[in-house]
């Protein structure tokens, strides 16, 4: 935690003590931290001179914040128009039993966090899951498997073909 403590203080220290920093002091945390823990909240208040629930409003408006810790790989479920007619919704509820975690949150071993999200613009090739940024096109629950061993593969070092004796 010291760590975090570090950095928090570098960070408070470029800003005047100014409520019109409270953006800038939430994106450097963010930037720092990858997210936005309670403690760096209050700190970042305190320092801000503004309640911490205007702290927190400004922070749950924008999407681009997280209050929580992100995992290892982003998941993100397409549930657009096309994407849910094909089985969007399906693959969602797929992926949070594999996962066993609830659409919104990281899994308990830090590895994945499960999003959905309305749309990615590939709607000719629904439905899709991002892994990471990484389009994945016509996905199936057979796919969502062998994708999710790979990165979990990836993530100890252990290859496809040691697994696979």
């Amino acid at each position: 935690m010291s760590d975090q403590v570090n950095i928090m203080e570098e960070i408070i220290g470029r800003y005047p003590r100014k409520p019109e920093y409270l953006i800038f002091l939430l994106q450097d945390v963010q930037a720092d931290l990858g997210y936005i823990s309670k403690e760096a909240m209050q700190l970042i208040a305190e320092h801000a001179d503004v309640p911490i629930t205007q702290a927190y409003s400004v922070a749950t408006f924008y999407q681009s914040f997280r209050l929580e810790p992100k995992g290892e790989h982003e998941v993100r479920v397409c549930l657009g128009t096309a994407c849910h007619l094909k089985g969007g919704q399906r693959i969602l509820e797929d992926l949070e039993r594999k996962l066993d975690v609830a659409t919104g949150a990281t899994t308990e071993d830090m590895m994945f966090t499960l999003n959905s999200v309305n749309c990615v613009g590939a709607c000719a090739l629904s439905p899709v899951v991002l892994f990471d940024g990484k389009y994945e096109t016509n996905i199936t629950s057979s796919r969502i498997e062998k994708i999710l061993k790979q990165l979990k593969n990836d993530q100890t070092g252990n290859s496809e073909e040691e697994t696979n004796d």
